[in-house]
């Protein structure tokens, strides 16, 4: 059953970096999708000045804002949308939103909306998605045929903080999956308690609000490993050995004679019968089996220890403003310009760009506003924070540790 992973974002900068990071760690060029709206026909003068090769690289002008990875995306093209307008699109999404034609033709025969519904979004999440790009912002998708590469796509499109469209359309930062089967219902993968929800709650009313936190439940099972077969078998060999054997043979001489017989010449004159048995020694031989080697077959068994490894999510209920509670009281929003000034005092001189920074700034706000670290010194809580961070972002806590540690600094009011 194929999947397809879809993530929005607020500009074409930040999706295009997510897309070099998608490519960059191993995924198909021909199985991610882009479509961004093409508001000031950048993207389509660059498409026909021919700035953007065949093969992918990115020429001097107005080309270099693609990136070389997204001018080598499959089937990157403009089409004008019903309601929108003109709108860069490429990879297989784009010939599913545009009938098939693809993107290059130059008009679309249906809408975003419409190609989204078909792809199984239900409507009302694929209008909000459709108002997104409207607003400026883009969206990237990667179709993938193998769940074990669902929550790696996910993790490296939620580097770059998308947003997710709740019934109300508002932006929660978390990306969506919709099953894509001809032949299945469309499925999510997330379970809704761990979707982003906003309400209010009127007077003499209450609202339950649920902390959902998934366990791990390792088993085990006996496999069969290597069979060792041992067969018997009889073969025959030549042996030879030495014996002496004793033969007799009879034998007769005549002589003649010329004499006078005497008395005992004369006392033969009768008859009579002399036999003479010839004898002779042949070999006999005998055999006796004797064991000679013994083959015992048996098996050995020993205990091993197996560290299995998997991702949980915990979904946890922040409670802001609230009487007697001390933190962040504000929203990300109202932190970011000091983020950005940070960044540009401490990292920008590196060469790093503020998309690779961002989610690591952001992360720092959320330790810093998370309830269940609001007595929590720093010193405290730095290695449950660094477990978290490398389980979606592998060998890059010394790289951004200190831009958390002045982004949860920056929050808790210590700076």
């Amino acid at each position: 059953m194929s999947k397809t992973v879809i993530a929005l974002y607020n500009d074409f900068e930040t999706a295009r970096h997510a897309v070099e990071a998608l490519v960059d760690a191993g995924f198909d060029r021909s199985d991610i999708s882009l479509v961004a709206k093409d508001a000031d026909e950048r993207f389509s003068r660059t498409l026909k000045s021919g700035d953007v090769n065949d093969d992918g690289d990115v020429k001097a002008g107005q080309g270099a804002g693609f990136g070389a990875v997204v001018g080598a995306l499959v089937g990157l093209g403009v089409a004008l949308i019903p309601g929108i307008g003109p709108v860069l699109a490429a990879g297989p999404l784009a010939a599913v939103l545009f009938g098939g034609i693809g993107a290059a033709a130059g008009a679309a025969t249906g809408g975003i909306v419409a190609g989204l519904v078909d792809l199984g979004v239900p409507e009302e999440e694929a209008q909000q998605y459709a108002e997104g790009i409207n607003r400026g912002g883009a969206l990237v998708s990667v179709d993938l045929d193998n769940d074990e590469h669902v929550s790696r796509a996910e993790s490296i499109l939620n580097r770059y903080s998308p947003v997710n469209i709740d019934e109300r359309g508002e932006f929660t930062g978390m990306s969506s999956s919709a099953n894509l089967s001809d032949t299945q219902p469309r499925t999510q993968p997330q379970s809704n308690d761990f979707r982003s929800t906003t309400g209010t709650v009127q007077p003499g009313q209450q609202q339950k609000l649920n902390v959902v936190e998934e366990q791990v439940q390792v088993g085990k099972r006996e496999v069969e490993g290597g069979t060792v077969r041992v067969h018997t078998r009889v073969t025959e060999r030549p042996v030879e050995e030495q014996v002496t054997l004793h033969d007799e043979r009879v034998t007769v001489d005549r002589h003649p004679v010329d004499r006078s017989a005497d008395a005992s010449d004369l006392n033969a004159f009768q008859e009579g019968t002399i036999e003479v048995t010839e004898k002779h020694e042949e070999p006999v031989v005998s055999k006796t089996a004797r064991v000679v080697e013994e083959v015992v077959v048996g098996k050995e068994a020993q205990d091993r220890t197996e560290t299995v490894r998997e991702t949980v999510r915990r979904k946890d209920v922040e409670v802001e403003g609230a009487p007697g509670t001390t933190g962040a009281t504000r929203g990300y929003a109202d932190y970011e310009t000091r983020f950005r000034n940070n960044f540009n005092t401490n990292y920008a001189s590196s060469g790093s760009t503020w998309e690779s920074y961002s989610p690591a700034y952001r992360y720092g706000y959320d330790l810093a506003s998370d309830q269940r670290y609001q007595d929590w010194s720093w010193d405290r809580m730095e290695s449950d924070a660094r477990t978290r961070w490398e389980s979606t972002n592998p060998n890059s806590w010394d790289r951004f540790k200190q831009s958390i540690h002045d982004a949860f600094d920056e929050v808790r009011g210590r700076r």
